[in-house]
C-alpha cells in the first residue's frame, strides 16, 4: 500500500511458546525397612526385666528384656504357641500341651486362631517383667526379625512366667520357621520388637498391624538413626 512503511522480516514479533504444565510432585516412597535396619537399631541392651528367662523349661536364664526409645526387645529362640480355636494343625491331637484359649480374644469375644493371626506371647507378670508397665497390651504391634525377614504382629497370648520366646502357628510360617506345635520352631536367631503404647483393634485383622506395624518401623528406624 503506497506510504505504508514495509517491516523486515528480522522486525516481525516471534511467538514465544508457553511452558509446559507442571507435573505435580511426585511423592517418594521410603524403602521398606529391612532385617538390617531394625537389628541395627537394637544392638545393645539396656535391661527393663529385673533378671533374665529362660528359653525353654529347666534352660539357663539368659535372655533379658531390653527398653530402648519406644519399643521393649528380646532376643531368643522361636517355639510354637498352637493355642486358641482349634484349626487343622493346632488342637489337642497335634499338640499335646495345647490350650483352647488365648490371653486376648478377638472383636467377637472367641480365642484367637494361631493358625490365622500371627502373634507372639509375651510372659506372664511377675517380679522379673511386667508388660503393661512398658506400654504393651493386646494387640500391641511387634516386628519380628528372623534372617533376612520382617514380619509384623501382634502380642496375643501370654506365656509362663520365667519363659520368653513363643510365636504363633501362622507367625512362624510367615517368617521360614517350621510351624509344628511339637517338633518346630528354631532354637535362636528371632528378635522379637514390641512397639510400646501401640495397639490395633481388632486385634485379628492382619492388614491393618501390617500397615501400623511399617509405619512404627520406619519411626523407630528413623529416631535409632
Amino acid at each position: 500500500m503506497a506510504g505504508a512503511a514495509l517491516l523486515a522480516p528480522s522486525a516481525l514479533p516471534v511467538p514465544v511458546p508457553e511452558p509446559p504444565p507442571r507435573s505435580a510432585p511426585v511423592a517418594r516412597r521410603a524403602a521398606p525397612v529391612t532385617a538390617a535396619d531394625l537389628l541395627a537399631g537394637v544392638r545393645g541392651c539396656t535391661p527393663v526385666s529385673h533378671g533374665r528367662y529362660r528359653k525353654d523349661q529347666g534352660a539357663k536364664a539368659t535372655v533379658p528384656v531390653c527398653g530402648t526409645r519406644g519399643a521393649v526387645f528380646w532376643k531368643a529362640d522361636m517355639d510354637i504357641d498352637c493355642d486358641g480355636r482349634p484349626g487343622r494343625h493346632c488342637n489337642a491331637r497335634t499338640d499335646p500341651y495345647f490350650s483352647g484359649s488365648t490371653a486376648f480374644a478377638q472383636s467377637d469375644g472367641r480365642p484367637l486362631s494361631s493358625e490365622e493371626t500371627p502373634y507372639v506371647v509375651v510372659p506372664a507378670p511377675s517380679e522379673r517383667w511386667n508388660y503393661w508397665a512398658h506400654g504393651v497390651r493386646g494387640g500391641s504391634v511387634a516386628a519380628v526379625v528372623y534372617r533376612d525377614r520382617v514380619r509384623y504382629a501382634v502380642v496375643g497370648d501370654t506365656g509362663p512366667a520365667g519363659i520368653i520366646g513363643e510365636g504363633s502357628y501362622a507367625l512362624a510360617e510367615s517368617l521360614g520357621v517350621d510351624p509344628d506345635p511339637r517338633a518346630g520352631g528354631t532354637p535362636s536367631g528371632v528378635t522379637y520388637i514390641v512397639f510400646e503404647n501401640s495397639r490395633v483393634t481388632p486385634i485379628e485383622d492382619h492388614a491393618a498391624v501390617v500397615k501400623e506395624g511399617k509405619r512404627l518401623a520406619r519411626r523407630f528406624v528413623n529416631d535409632a538413626g
